[in-house]
């Protein structure tokens, strides 16, 4: 059986476009999404109009971004402290993007939808940052959940676009969590040899920089960072129909985790956080 982790790419993206995943694969690589990366070199042009409905997330790299007549200059030197530029394209909308910088490194989403929408730029600005696991499990939890777009701001999408920036040695996608919509993490680390782990149900897979995880609908998930490496990924959950994502449900064994005064076991502590 194939492993729902593709871990071809973990010596980095060359030029042009490269394929990850697809909406038409099978077995545990079934994302109901396409996953491509794509690397620019300064001045390279890159039409972005699409059949399918697309999110191109700038990873790296200084752009210029050209849709409705007008061109939009953007930037990104950190995925770990600078939210993204997001541009979000309808099936057949046209945009081009030039790279302004040596390399310019792009993620884009996928989908299938044959519903029309303006195409939007969304700019660091537009982006919800949320610090989450502050004060649960002693610490252990925290991270940062940004949040590009969803059903409130773009009803017509087919997906769910966000980011999440693991906190060195912290789990992310917990307490353990499952939703009945396919999704896709994509990795990257603080260094180079920075690695974490994924699980998917009691399933344990080691990630390192440029994997990509394809997470089945109803999979229990959650993640971890190496101590010492931050984790950066890019997600995007797919709707299905008559089951838009709201939300998640979290695992009911560990949902006590969730309680500020329920901290867990720790040395000459007992678990209600008294010595």
């Amino acid at each position: 059986m194939l492993s729902p982790v593709v871990n071809a790419f973990r010596a980095g993206f060359d030029r042009g476009r490269t394929v990850i995943v697809r909406e038409s694969d099978a077995g545990p690589l079934a994302p109901g999404l396409d996953f491509d990366v794509v690397v620019q070199h300064r001045g390279d042009a890159t039409d972005a109009t699409d059949a399918k409905e697309s999110a191109w997330v700038l990873l790296a790299g200084r752009a210029a971004v050209t849709f409705d007549a007008a061109s939009h200059v953007v930037e990104r030197d950190s995925l770990f402290d600078a939210a993204p530029a997001v541009l979000h394209l309808a099936a057949g909308s046209a945009a081009k993007l030039v790279a302004h910088s040596d390399r310019v490194e792009w993620a884009v989403v996928r989908a299938t939808n044959a519903r029309r929408f303006a195409p939007r730029l969304f700019t660091a600005a537009d982006v919800t940052a949320e610090r989450r696991g502050a004060g649960l499990a002693q610490g252990a939890c925290v991270r940062t959940v940004r949040l590009v777009f969803d059903r409130t701001t773009r009803p017509e999408s087919a997906i769910v676009l966000g980011e999440v920036v693991g906190d060195a040695g912290r789990w992310s996608s917990y307490p353990p969590h499952h939703h009945a919509q396919p999704e896709l993490y994509h990795y990257r680390f603080s260094a180079p040899q920075g690695w974490g782990h994924a699980e998917l149900g009691d399933a344990v897979f080691r990630v390192q920089s440029g994997d990509t995880l394809c997470i089945p609908p109803h999979a229990t998930h959650a993640q971890v960072a190496a101590a010492g490496y931050a984790m950066w990924y890019l997600w995007a959950v797919r709707h299905v129909p008559g089951a838009p994502y709201e939300g998640f449900t979290y695992d009911p064994q560990h949902t006590w985790l969730l309680d500020p005064a329920s901290q867990g076991w720790a040395p000459g502590v007992d678990a209600g956080g008294r010595s």
